[in-house]
């Protein structure tokens, strides 16, 4: 007699969470990553769902025949080709909104730490300096008087732009299209927004339209005293013209939670002393992951019971739960 629960399979390094409910509330199979050889014929066939924590090709897609929904942990979604997968009818989910404040939270934390030196500052009181030499030098920068521009003003963007608004500074944005909801200037390119402010900071999704976005151009218009926050994706910063801007002074300094080939970060960037960096952290509190890991499952739950995605990505919002 075959089992009546779903076969849901649990691909990358899931979250420890996401693999208890899964294995509770379904029928579990899990691989390294989203290579189809480590599934034999049965597996694809019995497969109907995917918590997804590693890429997810079209050629992976293709090899489930009876694939209906892929649930993405993470708001970034880049690594899972959706639009195939709504082509073939199969959903697509991200965990959006749950992580929204803790991100836009640790961004305003990377933000200060980079212009007032904060863990420079610890470590100098730590090595026992401050008693020994005197007061930790003053900093060359501060938030004050400075204008934010920020470069997608997604959900965690307008999170970043409404607690920076509280600091009293100005704040621009870069989209695609401007925004009907929020009064703060709109520039068509990025280039424009660099040139407008002071500090910008970078919370785009990554993928072909975002690749390199931030390059030597848009740093040479950001200016001597401008500041960099990446928080999106590693992909859309061009890192060996991060690295010039930085050592040549033409921008002032740069906070990163994001790298391109993470875990590697180059050695360049952690000589430099006007470069805050983090172990993409923005996210990872145990409350703020345990909710998207539950929003995996959760989506999961709903579109193999016949209700449709509570977070359905961009590419899938037309599709049709009976249809699939």
């Amino acid at each position: 007699m075959s089992n009546p629960r779903p076969t849901v399979l649990l691909a990358g390094k899931v979250h420890p969470r996401v693999r208890e409910r899964v294995e509770a509330e379904f029928e579990a199979i899990s691989i390294e990553n989203g290579d189809s050889s480590l599934l034999d014929a049965d597996a694809r066939a019995r497969i109907r769902g995917v918590a997804a924590a590693t890429a997810i090709s079209a050629e992976f897609i293709d090899s489930l025949p009876n694939l209906e929904v892929i649930a993405n942990f993470g708001v970034g979604y880049d690594a899972v080709d959706a639009a195939h997968a709504a082509s073939r009818g199969v959903m697509v989910t991200n965990t959006p909104d749950v992580l929204s404040d803790e991100v836009a939270d640790t961004t305003v934390g990377l933000l200060l730490n980079t212009v007032r030196e904060l863990p420079k500052a610890e470590a100098y009181l730590r090595d026992g300096n401050w008693e020994s030499q005197g007061a930790y030098p003053l900093t060359s920068l501060s938030l004050r008087g400075r204008t934010v521009g920020i470069f997608g003003l997604g959900r965690i963007g307008l999170a970043i732009a409404r607690r920076l608004e509280a600091f009293g500074l100005g704040i621009h944005y870069h989209t695609r299209n401007k925004r009907a909801d929020v009064d703060y200037p709109w520039h068509a390119r990025l280039i424009d927004l660099a040139g407008a402010v002071d500090t910008l900071v970078v919370v785009v999704p990554g993928g072909a339209a975002t690749e390199k976005a931030v390059n030597a151009e848009v740093l040479n218009a950001l200016g001597p005293q401008g500041v960099l926050i990446s928080v999106g994706r590693g992909s859309t910063i061009d890192e060996p013209a991060l690295i010039a801007a930085l050592q040549e002074k033409r921008i002032a300094a740069a906070g990163l939670d994001v790298f391109a080939h993470e875990p590697h970060v180059p050695q360049e960037l952690m000589d430099l002393p006007n470069a805050c960096l983090l172990p993409h952290v923005a996210s990872a509190s145990v409350s703020t992951r345990n909710a998207m890991a539950d929003l995996v499952v959760d989506n999961l739950a709903a579109w193999l019971s016949g209700r449709p995605a509570l977070t359905p990505v961009p590419e899938c919002t037309g599709l049709d739960r009976a249809s699939s």
